[in-house]
């Protein structure tokens, strides 16, 4: 099905285009009281998720509400340790839980490769969405970065330092990369299933890479995030690393199409560092969106000037906060869509 606003395939084709794409990590979430309306009629975050209906209708709800220039399914990165054999609770005000962990030769033995129907509900969702989209906007479909799945995997939950995953990487390295492989494999073919669903593009999200330092993601994440993008070939694959500043190079030497920054990473050393090459994605401070419609309008403005006007995806640089007002939102969409048209 042809695709009615492609401006984001266009950018990550490396086209000019008539202005730069706009969509936000999180978009689909608390800050839109209709997605609580659906929320609070379930009993709890994972209904929501492994409910396919309920799942495309809340992602589609941003398309309608802010007219961002993509949609991404609404799903959840632990889906795949679950589909792995080790389940997790969503506990409400403290995030995620696992009831048992993974601390040794014998908790791995009881695990097993994912296959892509492991996470049917997502992909169900997906045919869903790409039905109701109608070819209005891309759908992205995601999954965790292996490192960061085994953090939770190993820790049991979320955590400021992760010390128990990290420590397993000097106490047990051997299983460290065993289960890392395991993760690996299993996303792989959660991605390629998303992708035979509908899929227009995909995003890894290594959301704990920072609390790594350069020597030990260089042996526990780049090359499992490098087995994922080599498998994937068929769409542009987005890398979003947070906070691992040190590892822009290294991801910018595998075959992703974007590279996503947060907002510590200044977009213009960064482009010095990956190369003329790849897609930027980013990355608005999302603690701006409580400013004053000025301070959003600006800010945003140094941002695009500071990436250009190629090759650049405008997004913030993590996922949009709860408390934050989705009119402030749509200030920064419409400045985006607006600023950078008129620059070009």
């Amino acid at each position: 099905m042809p695709i009615k606003n492609d401006l984001l395939l266009r950018t990550l084709a490396g086209e000019k285009t008539e202005r730069t794409p706009v969509w936000l990590m999180r978009q689909a979430g608390r800050i839109l009281p209709d997605y609580r309306k659906v929320r609070n009629s379930l009993s709890g975050f994972k209904e929501l998720v492994e409910t396919p209906a309920l799942a495309a209708e809340v992602t589609i709800q941003p398309v309608d509400i802010l007219e961002v220039d993509a949609a991404i399914i609404f799903s959840d990165i632990l889906v795949i340790p679950e589909a792995m054999g080790l389940p997790y609770e969503m506990v409400e005000k403290r995030g995620p839980h696992f009831p048992s962990t993974v601390r040794s030769g014998a908790d791995l033995d009881r695990l097993h490769v994912a296959e892509a129907d492991g996470v049917q509900y997502t992909l169900d969702a997906i045919r869903e969405t790409k039905k109701a989209l109608d070819g209005r906007v891309p759908l992205i479909g995601f999954a965790g970065a292996p490192w960061t799945i085994f953090a939770y995997m190993v820790e049991g939950g979320g955590s400021k330092t992760f010390s128990k995953p990290r420590g397993m990487l000097y106490e047990n390295p051997q299983l460290a990369h065993r289960l890392l492989q395991m993760i690996t494999d299993s996303t792989i073919n959660y991605l390629k299933g998303q992708v035979e669903a509908g899929a227009d593009l995909v995003q890894v999200f290594d959301s704990w890479a920072g609390v790594l330092g350069p020597r030990t993601y260089e042996e526990f994440s780049v090359p499992y995030l490098r087995q994922i993008c080599d498998a994937l070939t068929d769409v542009p694959v987005t890398l979003f690393a947070k906070d691992a500043f040190f590892a822009r190079k290294s991801l910018a030497e595998l075959d992703c199409r974007t590279i996503g920054l947060d907002w510590c990473m200044d977009p213009v050393a960064s482009r010095e560092i990956v190369g003329p090459d790849k897609v930027l994605q980013g990355n608005l401070d999302p603690a701006v969106l409580y400013g004053t419609e000025e301070i959003i309008r600006e800010e945003t403005r140094k941002m695009l000037d500071a990436f250009g006007p190629v090759k650049h995806i405008a997004n913030l640089g993590h996922g949009v906060y709860p408390d934050i007002d989705p009119e402030k939102v749509k200030i920064f969409i419409d400045e985006v869509k607006s600023y950078s048209s008129a620059s070009r």
